[in-house]
């Protein structure tokens, strides 16, 4: 059970009914505090205190490796964006023409486009279709190959709400030794997440959706074992050996994950994300889970009564997430498309997504406050 005094970190939820955490999350009061209160420090003091704001930066690394469960703080690197975290990886390993990159054909732009700029470098990018099977996962697995260098596949699919077993995907991997990366940013702070039973050679998410962090700042990691395999193709004082030892006229790469940060980092988002996941790991991500499933439950029951609404959201609950997906049948696109103008302009703030509307609700999401949304959407329909 959530504790009731953890809903006053929500405030929000006295303004709007916000079902939007699949794609930018509102902050809990305890990182506008964290933000505020560096802001001021840094009106009266500057950098003063810089020490201190490291300390913080090595506070979220620790945090980050707990949220993941990797074996290192120095398998973890702070990024601008998943998509940069993307680019570090793609542009660091050592492809051969006839390469091959998979994916599934439900991925975010991002963890599509990023593979498919290697194809001037002979790499290909092999497209899986998951649509109309039981077991997206299987259906990747039996696609991995020996000419498949990558797997690149998302933990939880932004449109459908798909949740792929990561674990079976991490197997069949190596068996074909082959690298495996997981775009982990639907999941992260909603569904417990263990990599030493995964096996990801790579995990990138930025904290603004399940987090509750700042848009800016994203975790990538890299396992132990292949930091220094990767190239390096962005330069600067930060990814340094010796940094902070300005006089040096010769450097090497940091021998950790920092390798990939080249310049100065983002303090103030450190702040910020460091604050949410105080509250995420204090909370705890199984209990978390448990409650978003709970409301994603309510959301299938409500749904399933109505004879004109078709979920596109998965039924078995190994598939499910935080995001839930559907469609009105006897509406088209740009009728869907002015069903999620007027949910909006009511104050329920949803996405529109893969074809339908989609919720996607966190663990504070009040019952209620969904239950009244639900039956808004019937009204409307």
């Amino acid at each position: 059970m959530i504790n009731q005094d953890l809903l006053k970190q929500f405030p929000i939820i006295e303004n709007v009914t916000y079902l939007n955490h699949a794609a930018v999350a509102p902050w809990p009061k305890v990182t506008t505090e964290a933000v505020n209160q560096f802001a001021q420090e840094n009106l009266e003091y500057g950098a003063t205190h810089y020490p201190q704001w490291l300390n913080t930066e090595k506070q979220l690394r620790t945090k980050l490796k707990s949220l993941i469960n990797a074996s290192s703080t120095q398998e973890i690197a702070l990024a601008k964006n998943t998509s940069e975290a993307l680019s570090i990886i793609a542009y660091g390993i050592n492809w051969t023409v006839g390469d091959e990159v998979l994916i599934s054909n439900h991925e975010f732009p991002s963890n599509r486009i990023v593979w498919e700029s290697l194809e001037t470098k002979g790499v290909t990018v092999k497209t899986v279709n998951i649509d109309n099977t039981d077991d997206p996962t299987q259906t990747i697995c039996d696609n991995i190959t020996q000419r498949t260098k990558l797997v690149s596949i998302s933990s939880v699919q932004y449109a459908s709400g798909v949740r792929v077993d990561l674990q079976r995907i991490g197997i069949a991997c190596r068996t074909q030794d082959t690298l495996f990366c997981v775009d982990a940013i639907q999941s992260l702070g909603a569904i417990p997440f263990d990599n030493q039973t995964i096996g990801a050679d790579f995990i990138v998410a930025d904290g603004h959706k399940w987090m509750l962090g700042p848009e800016g700042l994203a975790l990538l990691y890299v396992r132990q074992s292949l930091i220094e395999t990767l190239d390096l193709n962005q330069f600067g004082w930060h990814m340094v050996n010796a940094r902070g030892n300005y006089d040096l006229t010769e450097w090497e790469p940091a021998n950790d994950a920092t390798r990939f940060e080249c310049g100065s980092p983002n303090m103030l988002g450190i702040h910020a994300l460091n604050a949410s996941l105080n509250l995420i790991l204090e909370i705890g991500v199984a209990t978390i889970y448990e409650n978003i499933q709970e409301r994603i439950e309510f959301i299938h029951r409500k749904f399933t009564k109505v004879k004109d609404i078709s979920i596109l959201s998965p039924a078995a609950q190994e598939q499910r997430s935080g995001i839930i997906t559907f469609k009105v049948n006897h509406l088209d696109k740009p009728q869907h498309s002015a069903l999620h103008q007027t949910l909006m302009q009511n104050n329920i703030i949803c996405a529109y997504r893969g074809g339908g509307i989609r919720f996607s609700p966190h663990f504070y999401t009040p019952i209620t406050q969904l239950e009244a949304a639900l039956d808004q959407v019937t009204s409307l329909i």
